[in-house]
């Protein structure tokens, strides 16, 4: 398949188009032109865009990444020629499915190509799928190392062991594998553990059969002890109920003449009460213990009266006198006392005075010649004078204080106001006591009265007496009458729940009480029913557990099926084992082809530098340099020694898987040096001589060589 052209609306290219040369084109370009974009678009116009894939953290899927920029529907078409034909495939579509239309046509005549779809599209072009031409045929730097893919794998090794890649011996494999797993894949699935299911069930309902066979005679048994267990019980039941009505017939006799009695005692009592007063017992009663509480707390305030204050031993002068009277007069008596003993000193001076005036002056008269002692003798005049006056006024204060100090004996003056206010206190205390006892005197009559009033002649404890007499007769009549009403209750009650029972026709030979009697027949009945119930179960699962004879006989044909499965099983696991062994023996040949192969491309690639290189099963290569000895793991050389190497391995893959398919390389040779880049570009000059080969590359190093060649 050689490409013409292609035309896309994807991702950032807006309806622009890619003209692509036979054999090797260098498509030399700038970052961010769009060359992984043009990748991306051959693969799924090839193979279609997956829908489907969701986006995941770090990354998107393509129907997301390659949304056109300009918001127009993601379509492209790619001019192409396939087996002679010149031939256009178009993929247009929508937003919900992004080149979900296809159609390919001759380019020339605008014919369909019925024989190409958009599900088989790029499996008919290229002959492989998508995962084959992405690891063989399409290279891009970060996807140099082939990984194991199963389509991959199952190819090269088809082609290797068999030269066949229509996989007739995977095909073989795995319709011997699906036969195998068809008789048993597992222990619980094929036709040999169904087979077995079968048999273990026929062998099951089998013995179910029998089981339920024992079960049914087991119950048919058991419900024939029961009916007789029952008809027993039954009888005691009768009996015991026949008992209780001839119990409950002696009962209501015996509540009649409880009811006569009652009603006797009833009518003898409404005699009594008919005698009575109007009724009001209660109200006198209280009344009653009112006047007994007043008249006890009388008492009680009676005998805890304390003594009549006695008179204190004070002068006799208040005696008779009020206690506001007494003290006003201490106070006056205090203050004459008080004035009489200044007059007093004032008598005392003059006396003085006169007693030492008149000395002097007759004293002068003597000593003196007249006319000074003529003075001095009116002098001792004036001085006898007023000695005479003072002892007077002291004779008449004298008396005063005599009157004073007799009249509170031999008080002293400074202690009458003192004795006054303890007289005035006597005073206060006997008025307040003698106001209390007139205070009770009353509230006593005031008793006494409402007594009369209430009990007449009688004291209170008899008339409380009367009253509770008459209260208890009334008392009694209202339990009689109560009584009475009970007792014509319970001879209803009586009558309604004894109810006629006729005696037992069998003879009762059990000793059960009513109750235990009622238990065990109701248990037995239970037991009945259940048996029914279990009965009919059994006979229900006897009708769908089918005949025996029939079981039996499909029980032989299902072991026989058995056997012929496990022989053909066993014939199906040698037939596996050969080809097994035959496979691992072809599988011996599959490395060492892809590994010759990529050896070649790979020391041209690196001038002679290595000699050797090893490729195991799962795709991983070991290489031998110049001068080494041992393979090493080729993760361990340089990364532009190890793109090198995968290079050569996926040339040498797409040489086997797509020889007819291009090759792409999306700056696949970025991390070579000059010199090796040179040795690769020859290699993919003389790869393009058969097949169309399309290189991008961000650098000028491809382009100058390709000029220069």
């Amino acid at each position: 398949m050689r490409i013409y052209s292609m035309t896309a609306t994807f991702g950032k290219l807006e309806q622009e188009t890619l003209k692509l040369e036979p054999g090797l084109n260098v498509i030399c370009k700038p970052n961010e032109w769009g060359k992984s974009t043009w990748c991306a678009f051959l693969v799924n116009m090839l193979y279609g865009l997956d829908t489907r894939a969701r986006a995941s953290a770090g990354n998107l899927p393509d129907k997301k990444r390659y949304e056109p920029w300009s918001g127009a529907p993601m379509s492209g078409s790619i001019d192409l020629c396939w087996n002679g034909r010149n031939i256009t495939i178009q993929r247009t579509g929508n937003a919900r499915t992004p080149l979900g239309e296809f159609r390919a046509y001759e380019t020339d005549t605008g014919l369909n190509v019925p024989e190409l779809t958009g599900n088989n599209c790029g499996q008919m072009l290229l002959g492989v799928e998508r995962s084959v031409f992405a690891r063989a045929g399409f290279i891009r730097l970060a996807d140099l190392p082939v990984e194991q893919d199963d389509a991959l794998r199952r190819r090269l090794n088809n082609l290797v062991t068999t030269g066949d890649e229509s996989g007739t011996a995977d095909r073989l494999g795995q319709t011997l594998k699906d036969l195998k797993n068809k008789c048993r894949s597992n222990k619980a699935n094929g036709l040999i553990p169904e087979a077995e299911e079968k048999r273990e069930s026929i062998r099951m309902q089998l013995e179910s059969l029998q089981d339920l066979q024992q079960r049914t005679e087991a119950l048919q048994t058991r419900g024939q002890e029961l009916e007789e267990q029952i008809r027993q019980l039954e009888t005691r039941k009768q009996a015991l109920e026949y008992a209780k009505y001839q119990e409950d017939l002696e009962k209501l006799k015996v509540a009649k003449d409880a009811l006569l009695e009652a009603k006797e005692n009833e009518q003898a009592l409404e005699e009594k009460v008919a005698m009575l007063p109007a009724e009001g017992e209660e109200q006198h009663l209280q009344t009653a213990d009112t006047l007994t509480q007043a008249l006890l707390r009388l008492q009680a305030q009676k005998q805890a009266t304390p003594k009549k204050p006695e008179k204190p031993d004070t002068a006799k002068c208040f005696d008779g006198a009020d206690a506001l009277g007494a003290q006003n007069t201490a106070k006056d008596d205090f203050a004459a006392w008080q004035q009489n003993v200044l007059k007093k000193t004032q008598a005392n001076s003059k006396i003085a005075i006169g007693a030492m005036l008149a000395g002097v002056m007759i004293i002068g008269a003597l000593l003196l010649t007249p006319p000074l002692c003529f003075v001095a003798m009116a002098g001792a005049a004036v001085g006898l004078i007023l000695l005479g006056i003072g002892i007077s006024a002291n004779g008449k204060i004298a008396k005063q204080g005599q009157l004073l100090q007799e009249k509170y004996g031999t008080i002293l003056p400074e202690n009458w106001l003192t004795e006054a206010q303890k007289y005035a206190a006597y005073c206060q205390a006997e008025d307040a006591y003698n106001a209390y006892i007139g205070r009770l005197s009353q509230e006593e009559a005031d008793l006494q009265e409402k007594t009369r009033a209430f009990a007449g002649d009688l004291t209170l404890e008899e008339k409380r007496k009367l009253l509770e007499g008459a209260k208890q007769l009334r008392d009694r009549l209202r339990i009689a009458q109560k009584e009475t009403q009970r007792a014509e209750e319970f001879v209803q009650t009586l009558e309604e729940m004894t109810q006629p029972v006729e005696p037992p026709t069998e003879l009762d030979v059990l000793s059960y009480s009513y109750r235990q009697t009622l238990d065990v027949l109701e248990s037995a009945r239970f037991e009945q029913r259940q048996i029914q119930f279990k009965k009919a179960e059994c006979d229900g699962q006897r009708q769908l557990q089918g005949q025996e004879p029939q079981l039996r006989h499909e029980l032989e044909q299902e072991k026989r099926r058995i056997t012929r499965l496990e022989a053909y099983y066993d014939a199906i696991e040698a037939a596996q084992t050969a080809l097994t062994k035959a496979s691992n023996e072809l599988q011996r040949r599959f490395a060492p082809k892809i590994s010759k192969r990529t050896q070649e491309l790979f020391q041209a690639m690196t001038a002679e530098r290595y000699k050797k290189v090893q490729m195991e099963e799962n795709m991983q290569l070991r290489v031998t340099a110049e001068g080494e000895t041992i393979p090493v793991d080729a993760r361990l050389r340089s990364d532009g020694t190890v793109d090198q190497l995968y290079l050569s391995l996926r040339l040498a893959v797409a040489e086997e898987l797509t020889p007819d398919a291009p090759v792409v390389l999306d700056d696949a040779l970025v991390r070579f040096d000059d010199a090796r880049l040179a040795l690769a570009m020859q290699i993919l000059s003389q790869e393009a001589q058969q097949k169309q080969i399309i290189l991008f590359t961000c650098q000028n190093r491809e382009t100058q060589w390709q000029q220069v060649n």
